[in-house]
């Protein structure tokens, strides 16, 4: 991409101003994970040895296919390792992500920095109006307080990912700060949107 380019003439995407998640805002989202409360930290309460004797009976194998795809129309994701859904990750939190034919997500920020795995598809990412070319087998740093968004580029076929970060740990250590520059899309682009499910074998 040639210096000074906008991410958005990169990705052919409008580039708009939003609201954030530190500011109040009337905007309607699709994603639940901003409208309800979260286990961001989960507090450590008792003896230490019955700490330690939780830790040990958690369950070691979390299996994606109990949880539901949420989201939707361009990007869908399921959250399956957290301080809220697992007891025995306090400083990591992992998550699938599929992205319908030709569909993207926000484009946004955060203090932490993530590992984003390709399982399948083609696509590319924007950080900080620079474009990264990615497609299955591999994997991407997104750095920390990078702005960045992920957009499959096949028309015809999924993308999916799995991501994996220690945001709960920033969060521990108040690197609270994140923001959407540009909401997710709210409406499907194409027929092969309007026709896409999420996979029902992940």
């Amino acid at each position: 991409m040639a210096e000074g380019e906008s991410a958005a003439a990169t990705s052919g995407k409008a580039e708009t101003a939003g609201p954030g998640h530190n500011s109040g805002t009337e905007e309607q989202v699709v994603w639940e994970r901003w409208q309800k409360k979260r286990t961001f930290v989960r507090a450590l309460e008792g003896t230490y040895g019955e700490l330690v004797h939780e830790l040990f009976t958690q369950p070691r194998v979390y299996s994606s296919l109990d949880l539901k795809w949420k989201g939707g129309p361009q990007n869908f994701g399921k959250k399956v390792i957290n301080p809220g859904s697992a007891k025995v990750a306090q400083s990591i939190e992992c998550h699938l992500d599929v992205f319908a034919p030709g569909g993207y997500g926000q484009r946004h920020g955060h203090m932490n920095s993530a590992v984003f795995y390709v399982l399948k598809g083609k696509g590319h990412d924007i950080h900080d109006r620079r474009r990264l070319d990615w497609e299955a087998g591999d994997a991407l740093i997104v750095e920390n307080a990078c702005v960045h968004q992920h957009l499959n580029d096949d028309p015809d076929e999924e993308a999916i990912v799995l991501v994996a970060k220690a945001k709960p740990l920033f969060l521990f250590m108040h690197l609270l700060f994140q923001k959407i520059a540009m909401w997710p899309p709210k409406e499907a682009e194409s027929q092969a949107q309007r026709d896409y499910l999420p996979p029902t074998d992940l």
